[in-house]
């Protein structure tokens, strides 16, 4: 029988274990909590999220972007076990798929997750591939968000790579929210490019297989395009749309 998104969306929910007792503790106290991690750094501010949820409740969600090195690479430092969601979406390129193998072994990542849409969502609403032009909200909900919101039924918190300076909708977002039944840590929030730049060349991270060839900020292959150097950093997403953002970071996922 053939799953709707509603009836997807609620099993997803259905699943959502209660939050643990730390975690009933931190989601009592998000606002305290990015008060005082304000000035932390990328660092601090994980190590912050283990000590707080811990280590089996806690997880990484990466694109495997053109920035996504910095953060697992920060991460690693602080522990490589920390899971790591991937959204494998069907429509990503094999630049990525490979960047996140090569990320794997460079940066000794212990827990990387490929999380794939669902066979039954895809067949009743996708079967023609066709939905990212018709209707890109809903290609990215049943590609990404479902996923995502799946995936995470079994943690209290995760971290995720958005920057103040990509702007849009990023521009104000702070060090840790509430997202809901669990928490939500953005560790980049006050960094800047060159903060960015500056992890890179330190670690001698291999940068994205597509940066040389234009592309600033890249996810799915038919929503992605090159862009020039003084567009801003998601001009390639979706570009002539106006859409900015997959979904996964404008609703809470619980």
């Amino acid at each position: 029988m053939t799953s709707s998104p509603d009836n997807e969306s609620a099993a997803a929910h259905a699943a959502i274990r209660p939050a643990s007792t730390a975690a009933r503790s931190a989601l009592s106290s998000a606002s305290t909590l990015n008060d005082s991690l304000g000035g932390a750094s990328p660092a601090e501010v994980i190590g912050a999220a283990l000590r707080t949820i811990g280590r089996d409740r806690l997880a990484l969600v990466s694109s495997f972007g053109t920035e996504s090195a910095a953060l697992l690479k920060v991460m690693a430092e602080v522990d490589p076990a920390i899971p790591v969601i991937f959204l494998d979406t069907g429509w990503l390129f094999e630049e990525t798929l490979a960047y996140r193998d090569t990320l794997i072994a460079a940066l000794g990542l212990k827990d990387v997750r490929s999380i794939q849409p669902s066979e039954d969502a895809l067949k009743s609403e996708d079967p023609d591939r066709e939905l990212w032009f018709t209707d890109p909200d809903a290609c990215c909900r049943i590609r990404k968000v479902a996923p995502l919101a799946r995936a995470l039924t079994s943690f209290d918190a995760w971290i995720n790579g958005r920057k103040r300076f990509q702007g849009g909708l990023r521009a104000d977002i702070p060090v840790v929210e509430d997202d809901g039944a669990r928490l939500k840590f953005n560790p980049f929030a006050n960094a800047s490019r060159e903060d960015i730049e500056a992890i890179y060349a330190s670690a001698k991270l291999p940068p994205h297989p597509l940066v040389a060839s234009g592309f600033l900020s890249v996810g799915c292959m038919p929503c992605t395009s090159r862009a020039t150097t003084d567009e801003g950093a998601r001009a390639g997403r979706w570009r002539g749309r106006a859409k900015t953002e997959c979904g996964i970071h404008t609703m809470k996922t619980s």
